[in-house]
């Protein structure tokens, strides 16, 4: 392996061929743009940096990058270019995507969300006391109509509320946690690379429920594994080294959702109510981040980035 450390003084990002590796999602694509390479030419120098004291400590040569944030920020095209910069380089790099370790594929972890949702903003209704047949009936038609959880029909109806409240408290217990993604077995597979496994089992989810299996992937030659993931700086996920935050807003993201028309109803409150919780806890644990892209592609410090959320 190249001297990492000298890498990074007089790099220059190398021409792309049409088509590079991407992340192990099925069925995923990449489509880069200028931003993509924008950004990710102010990362890689810095990532290259860190990599250097990361690689000296691991005794098998070996560190987890996780390149995170809001789903349409553009992890999955980064995350790629990182990858074919470290390959290009000499430094063999491997894209892992996140996406394949929940423990429901997405139409029923969608499904999943929404049921976590509704079984607490019932109970919730219950325990404030709010709840009899007539309200029954009208959140009945609400749920058929998928707009239980939009602030507007609680406007004029404060019972309404409680079991707004409730529901997100309930969902907010749910969304990245061990409860819908398999941390501990991410982790474990983290940990056996780091250890310096030559080859490993990768999980495989497709949108189906029958797209499930694994692959053995030949990790002989790879030095950085690079995860691609929004919970990629989660608590619960351990072995990552260098976590790569990329900041969105909730805005942006359901933008992103609408246009991709992923899932369903992408627009949707209940979406929305979705978006807005994933990114307060992306924010919230984005101080664990060892680099920070702001949405114009600039690098922020911690404390920058606090000042920025602040404003």
């Amino acid at each position: 392996m190249p001297d990492v450390s000298m890498l990074a003084k007089n790099w220059t990002a190398p021409a792309l061929p049409a088509e590079i590796p991407h992340g192990d999602m099925p069925g995923d694509k990449v489509s880069i743009h200028e931003g993509h390479l924008q950004k990710a030419a102010v990362i890689f120098p810095r990532l290259l940096s860190l990599l250097s004291e990361t690689l000296a400590k691991n005794p098998a040569r070996r560190a987890v990058v996780s390149v995170c944030g809001g789903s349409g920020v553009g992890k999955s095209e980064i995350a790629s270019l990182l990858s074919f910069y470290l390959n290009d380089l000499g430094i063999g790099a491997y894209t892992l995507s996140g996406d394949n370790y929940p423990h429901r594929i997405p139409l029923l972890n969608d499904a999943e969300r929404l049921r976590v949702f509704r079984v607490a903003g019932l109970r919730g209704l219950l325990a404030a006391g709010e709840y009899d047949a007539d309200r029954a009936a009208v959140l009945s038609a609400f749920m058929r109509a998928g707009t239980e959880s939009d602030p507007r029909e609680s406007a004029a109806r404060p019972w309404l509320l409680a079991y707004q409240q409730a529901g997100r408290a309930g969902l907010r217990d749910y969304l990245g946690t061990q409860n819908e993604i398999d941390f501990t077995e991410l982790s474990e597979i983290l940990a056996q690379f780091k250890g310096g496994a030559e080859e490993l089992f990768f999980k495989r989810m497709g949108r189906e429920e029958d797209a499930l299996w694994y692959d053995r992937v030949n990790l002989r030659n790879t030095a950085v594994l690079v995860v691609e993931w929004t919970h990629g700086n989660n608590d619960l996920l351990s072995g990552v080294d260098i976590p790569v935050f990329l900041h969105s807003t909730p805005q942006e993201t359901l933008e992103h959702r609408r246009l991709r028309a992923r899932d369903g109803a992408p627009d949707s409150p209940f979406t929305a109510m979705v978006l807005e919780i994933e990114q307060q806890l992306l924010q919230s644990q984005a101080h664990k981040a060892r680099i920070i892209v702001s949405k114009r592609g600039e690098l922020l410090t911690w404390e920058q980035y606090r000042l920025m959320q602040a404003e």
